[in-house]
């Protein structure tokens, strides 16, 4: 059943994963997780709070749910996150910055 519709990252998918008990779907999550996992726990919750902290109204939380997975390197991998708006240089920019200093 589902109780709310709210993006996660996958560190937050992962904690959730700790109250689960085992099952072979558990396993799979876990399994995908270490696989494609780039950021430890303390390290997206500083990129969220930091995206959070530029007050960039385009700025979604869907988009920063998917920086925090994907860590884009330039403004090509970063525009490709956001395919139904589009970024300005400086909002760019500062986007990008908020992740080199994670």
């Amino acid at each position: 059943m589902i109780i709310d519709r709210t993006p996660l990252n996958f560190n937050e998918v992962k904690e959730i994963l700790k109250e689960i008990p085992e099952n072979e779907k558990k396993q799979q999550v876990e399994v995908f997780l270490k696989k494609f996992l780039k950021t430890k726990s303390e390290q997206a919750k500083k990129i969220k709070e930091d995206l959070d902290k530029l007050d960039i109204l385009k700025l979604k939380r869907e988009h920063i749910v998917k920086i925090i997975d994907l860590l884009p390197e330039d403004a090509s991998d970063l525009n490709k996150i956001f395919t139904d708006i589009s970024l300005n240089d400086d909002e760019t920019k500062k986007i990008l910055e908020v992740i080199k200093n994670k």
